[in-house]
């Protein structure tokens, strides 16, 4: 294993429309480092949760304009990935919520 297997991953996105993508066509969606590839995420996916990865996608997104008082400062910009697991395989991050 890659010691750099779980600096990959940075957080799962767990919002309305990624759970609906979990349920209905099994897609995970995770902020990872901007520096990986999809090679990289499938297999940080693979050796994290045991689950067989069938396809990765990613998206750079860019950092939102927040307001701070009477100043607008950038958000940090961050990659996305739209992960396929096989069907039948699950990855649940909060039971129950």
């Amino acid at each position: 294993m890659n010691p750099k297997t779980y600096s990959i991953l940075k957080r799962p996105l767990v919002t309305e429309k990624s759970t609906t993508e979990k349920d209905l066509r099994n897609k995970l969606l995770f902020q990872v480092d901007r520096n990986a590839n999809k090679i990289e995420i499938k297999e940080a996916v693979e050796t994290i949760f045991k689950v067989n990865v069938l396809d990765v996608a990613t998206l750079n997104m860019r950092g939102k304009l927040k307001r701070v008082g009477r100043k607008f400062t950038k958000m940090a910009d961050w990659k996305k990935a739209i992960v396929t697991i096989k069907a039948g395989q699950r990855v649940e991050f909060f039971e129950g919520v």
